[in-house]
């Protein structure tokens, strides 16, 4: 069994074969060989780290070997005992994130855990990101990413022809709504 990691979230694996792992407390770590290196990576963004939440979804860029790009998902506090999703990627060089940059911040800040945030690509090329959090009519409502999937480009901006693009009281970045918390995808 593998040693060494902390609420263990979300794990992809690199090109070379190591795996990249989230810990939900916020740090990012190399297993390598079957072994977690004993440095997290740094440049990791702070995270909300209470019960449920903290650092979760994972992804690299579909072109991750040419562009290093690492794609994070995690709860950030908003002040006030409150927290959303946000999802930042930066440039994996050696043991470090550079060159962070926070790309999405959901909206309607929750009190509770907004658990499991999993991030994906899709074959279509979008990021799609899962805003979980609802715990109540929100989940049906347009004008809130609680309770959705999301659809993205790269950049974290709206993807075109997302089912609800264009249509009165909907955000455009929703692509399913109704949902609780979402962990896997």
């Amino acid at each position: 069994p593998l040693k060494g990691l902390a609420n263990p979230w979300s794990l992809v694996f690199l090109p070379n074969g190591d795996m990249l792992v989230t810990e939900r407390p916020g740090r990012l770590r190399i297993v390598r060989n079957g072994a977690v290196v004993a440095t997290p990576i740094s440049g990791v963004p702070a995270v909300y780290a209470e019960g449920l939440g903290g650092l979760m979804g994972l992804a690299i860029h579909p072109r991750f070997a040419e562009n290093g790009l690492v794609y994070l998902s995690y709860n950030k506090a908003m002040g006030g005992g409150r927290h959303t999703p946000a999802l930042s990627r930066g440039r994996l060089q050696n043991m470090a994130l550079v060159d962070v940059k926070e790309i999405f911040v959901a909206d309607t800040p929750g009190k509770g855990p907004a658990a499991g945030c999993p991030i994906i690509f899709g074959r279509d090329g979008f990021l799609y990101m899962a805003v979980g959090g609802a715990n109540d009519e929100i989940a049906q409502r347009g004008d809130s990413h609680q309770g959705k999937m999301l659809r993205l480009r790269d950049d974290g901006t709206a993807a075109p022809a997302s089912p609800f693009a264009g249509k009165p009281g909907f955000k455009p970045e929703i692509y399913s709504i109704g949902h609780r918390n979402m962990i896997g995808l």
